[in-house]
């Protein structure tokens, strides 16, 4: 254990990134090189390297809606612990009729993307 002036540091022996705090961003130092494009500029590295359409985050919030309003009316889970009144269950059963449909026709009817 390290002591500078109020904080106690514990050494951490570990591989793990040192991260330097630069205003309110934390910035990680790397030992290799950055890389340069063509004219000269650094390229810029994304911290999340995987690439989902917007289309597909799209459907996928839109399927979640459907399906919630499915466990809300279907499952009896929500009326028994209180969340919802019987009635209201048994209007989330009525609505989810109308809904789902609804968001099964969304879900086809986004375009998709062409380079995804």
């Amino acid at each position: 254990m390290e002591v500078m002036g109020r904080s106690c540091n514990v050494l951490c022996l570990t591989s793990c990134v040192p991260v330097r705090e630069i205003g309110t961003r934390f910035w990680i130092i790397s030992a290799r090189k950055e890389e340069f494009q063509e004219n000269g500029k650094f390229q810029k590295r994304s911290l999340f390297p995987l690439r989902v359409s917007k289309s597909i985050i799209a459907r996928t919030a839109i399927g979640v809606f459907g399906l919630g309003f499915i466990d809300a009316g279907y499952s009896g889970d929500w009326s028994r612990i209180g969340v919802i009144t019987p009635q209201s269950e048994e209007l989330l059963k009525v609505a989810a009729f109308l809904v789902v449909p609804l968001c099964v026709f969304l879900i086809f009817s986004l375009p998709s993307e062409p380079n995804s």
